[in-house]
C-alpha cells in the first residue's frame, strides 16, 4: 500500500507537467484529501480548491447535487459521488476532481451500506468515473484508506 505523501508527490509532478489543476469534493474524509495535497509547499500550482460537503445541504448548495437525487439514492451512492465530482469541476477552475462520500463509522452504517462503504467519483476531461470500495478498520483507518484510494485513482485517470 502506497503512502499518502508519495501519492501526493507523484500527483503533483504529473499535474504540474500537464499544467492541470485539481479540486476535491469530500464528505466522509472531511477535508483530509485537500489537507494531504496542501501539505506540500507550492501546491497552489496544481491544487485549486477543496469542498468539504459533509451535510446533504452542503452537497446541494456548494456542488449542485440535487436534493431529489440524494433522497432517491442516499448520500452514500454512485449517483451522488458522480454529481459531487462533476460539481467540483463546475464550481472551480479545475479540470480534474475527486469526490468521496461514505460511512466512516463507527455509527451510521446499515445492512445495505455498512461502515467502511465509500463511493468515489473522479471527474476528468475524458468523463466521470465512479467506484465503490469497502474498507475495514476503525474510523481513522477507513478515512486514511479513502484518501489513499482517492489520490491513487486520480493519478491513474490523469489525461495523456
Amino acid at each position: 500500500m502506497e503512502h499518502i505523501p508519495a501519492l501526493v508527490d507523484a500527483l503533483a509532478r504529473e499535474l504540474k507537467a500537464r499544467r492541470l489543476m485539481m479540486a476535491t469534493a469530500e464528505s466522509c474524509t472531511g477535508g483530509l484529501i485537500a489537507g494531504a495535497c496542501t501539505e506540500v509547499s507550492g501546491s497552489s500550482e496544481w491544487f485549486e480548491r477543496g469542498f468539504v460537503t459533509y451535510s446533504n445541504a452542503a452537497k446541494s448548495e456548494l456542488l449542485g447535487v440535487s436534493a431529489q437525487l440524494i433522497g432517491q439514492h442516499g448520500a452514500v451512492s454512485e449517483a451522488v459521488a458522480r454529481e459531487m465530482a462533476t460539481g467540483a469541476v463546475a464550481h472551480s477552475a479545475a479540470k480534474l476532481a475527486v469526490a468521496v462520500t461514505g460511512v466512516a463509522g463507527p455509527t451510521g452504517g446499515s445492512v445495505e451500506k455498512p461502515v467502511g462503504t465509500v463511493w468515489f467519483g473522479w471527474a476528468t476531461p475524458a468523463g466521470v468515473f465512479t467506484e465503490h470500495q469497502r474498507f475495514d478498520g476503525d474510523r481513522a483507518a477507513v478515512r486514511q484508506a479513502t484518501v489513499r484510494h482517492a489520490l491513487a485513482g486520480l493519478l491513474q485517470r490523469l489525461p495523456g
